[in-house]
């Protein structure tokens, strides 16, 4: 029986070698349709991966107060402030009084907003960040130029700030330039005392951070924040410190009104929406395995067709249909899987080039599973062609011209 089979394969490549560039052609719907479901799937979980790592970047001792349901963004910092809408608006005294519960480092309010910043000369898109002194630690941040201001800077409601280093990049020269230059937000002018390192998030980068009292006026007229972060200093703590700042927040607004969301939940989160995306994606990609073998069922059909005289002589010959039907099943079985082999190298390839830019990564399981369902394709859309040839009369079948 194993003799039987490595027959057959033989003779299929032999025919595969005689139509080179037919066969490219056929398992060519295959290797596209593998290629695409697996790059599909690597971009799926390289973009969870990128979110879960900027997410761990600020420790796993971080709870975020937000408004309403507290979902919103797109898993930066800015991005998290951009996104909300609706709910409560937090103020002074609830950045107060959770910096007073048991076990917290860190309180530090966030108002958030899209500017043009101008230094005379050039104008860019940026954010303001109006916060505190503790953002920096918070957020591992590192002054590349200069320094972060403190908290004296808040309660005299000085005048200098932190730029981004993509903003600073894009409105001087180089980082170190913007030191002690001036920049105008809103017909405000303000002192660049230091520039961050860049960071894991775009939109810090091109951020001005701004002590938050100096904010209240112009920029944030009501003294409002989009957000607070707090700081646990044990992990242990975490859970305590949300129970006590949910019952510190109640007493001012309903419980509809703000979430108290801990790492572990926005990550749950995450990987909610990124298996439903994944599902999305896979079925995306699954159309293209389908043409694949659908065009792999013309090219036999074809083939039988260029091939009928071949089949009546094997016919005659003693060959049954049962002969027939397993060799034009096996040549579409091969080609599916010479085409699968070649989309999966491919997507490997391209996933180890991109791999140093953004955290693609390859599923295993993903990879199986495409790779046996282009084989079942290939049996699939095989049958058909190879019952044709398989029930083809022999005396008519040596007369076709």
């Amino acid at each position: 029986m194993g003799n039987g089979y490595a027959h057959l394969i033989r003779a299929a490549l032999v025919d595969f070698r005689r139509n080179k560039v037919r066969t490219l052609l056929t398992a060519l719907g295959i290797t596209i349709g593998v290629l695409s479901v697996v790059m599909l799937i690597a971009l799926g979980l390289g973009l969870k991966n990128y979110l879960k790592q900027q997410f761990e970047s600020l420790g796993s001792n971080l709870i975020m107060v937000m408004p309403g349901s507290g979902i919103g963004g797109e898993g930066g910092l800015g991005g998290s402030f951009g996104g909300i809408a609706g709910g409560v608006k937090f103020d002074e005294k609830d950045v107060r009084d959770i910096a007073r519960i048991s076990g917290v480092e860190y309180s530090i309010p966030a108002f958030f907003k899209t500017v043009m910043v101008e230094t005379g000369e050039k104008e860019e898109f940026g954010y303001v960040i109006g916060t505190n002194e503790e953002l920096f630690s918070l957020m591992n941040m590192e002054p590349l130029a200069g320094e972060f201001f403190t908290k004296s800077d808040i309660n005299s409601r000085s005048k200098n700030v932190v730029l981004g280093k993509n903003l600073a990049e894009e409105l001087f020269d180089a980082p170190e330039d913007a030191l002690g230059r001036t920049v105008r937000v809103s017909d405000q002018r303000f002192k660049v005392t230091g520039v961050a390192e860049a960071s894991s998030d775009p939109e810090l980068d091109k951020s001005v951070m701004i002590p938050y009292k100096t904010t209240f006026g112009g920029l944030n007229p009501d003294k409002n924040f989009f957000m607070i972060y707090i700081g646990v200093e044990n992990e242990d703590d975490v859970a305590f410190v949300k129970e006590k700042a949910e019952e510190t927040l109640v007493k001012r607004y309903d419980e509809d009104d703000f979430s108290v969301t801990e790492q572990e939940d926005l990550l749950e989160t995450i990987n909610q929406i990124f298996n439903i995306v994944n599902g999305v994606l896979v079925a995306i990609g699954s159309i293209s395995l389908i043409v694949g073998g659908i065009g792999i069922m013309n090219i036999m059909y074809a083939t039988v067709t260029e091939r009928i005289k071949e089949v009546g002589i094997r016919r005659a010959v003693g060959a049954t249909q049962n002969d027939i039907l397993k060799q034009f099943l096996t040549e579409s079985v091969l080609l599916s899987i010479f085409g699968g082999l070649l989309g999966l190298l491919l997507a490997f390839l391209i996933v180890l080039g991109i791999k140093p830019f953004f955290p693609a990564s390859i599923n295993l399981l993903a990879v199986a599973i495409t790779f046996i369902v282009s084989s079942s394709i290939g049996i699939f859309f095989g049958v058909f062609p190879a019952r044709r040839a398989s029930k083809l009369p022999p005396i008519e079948a040596i007369r076709y011209e």
